[in-house]
């Protein structure tokens, strides 16, 4: 699926530039890990990135995995205080405790480097933070023009995310990217 499939691209280019409307296509489309990289990185400096995803994603970073656990800490911590800080409904106080208890288990996960076994937990983990943040109006068709409106640096996220495919990607190396990428935006939110 291409990802102007999901909003008109006319709306989404007044947002964001063509170049990242192109990095997102191919990043969702490709299986390639040099295209995959070079429009991740693209994506990535759309999402607030300053310069760590790029040496995220190399493979020959001195200190790869302390940068990686640094920012698995900053994306726990900030996940955490979105979630705390969210006003919710009496009825939705069950969803925010096992939100603070799944943002746990994905980073436990994340960090033992077994990302095709928390990829489907992260996305099911931001769909219920998303519904905690905006109610109800998460599950009526039009959520994505509506979150474009009202914050378009959350929109051109959630259009990320309703990107990705529901199943594993095919190897690790995509699914650490496709992971990475969705916490590059939670990380500096």
């Amino acid at each position: 699926m291409r990802i102007s499939n999901l909003i008109n691209e006319d709306d989404i280019s007044q947002i964001i530039s063509k170049e990242t409307i192109d990095a997102m296509n191919v990043f969702v489309q490709t299986s390639e890990m040099d295209a995959l990289n070079s429009a991740a990185t693209i994506v990535a400096k759309e999402f607030g990135d300053a310069g760590l995803f790029q040496d995220l994603i190399q493979k020959d970073s001195l200190a790869k995995d302390e940068k990686e656990a640094k920012f698995l800490s900053s994306f726990h911590k900030n996940l955490n205080l979105l979630v705390q800080k969210t006003w919710i409904e009496k009825a939705d106080e069950t969803l925010k405790e096992q939100a603070v208890v799944r943002i746990d288990n994905f980073c436990d996960v994340f960090a033992q480097k077994k990302y095709n076994s928390c990829y489907s937990d992260f996305l099911s983990l931001l769909y219920d933070v998303v519904y905690l943040m905006f109610g109800i109006q998460t599950k009526k068709d039009g959520f994505l023009e509506y979150a474009m409106r009202i914050d378009p640096e959350f929109g051109i996220f959630w259009w990320y995310i309703c990107s990705l495919p529901a199943d594993v990607p095919e190897n690790d190396e995509k699914t650490r990217l496709f992971l990475l990428l969705g916490m590059t935006f939670l990380t500096n939110y």
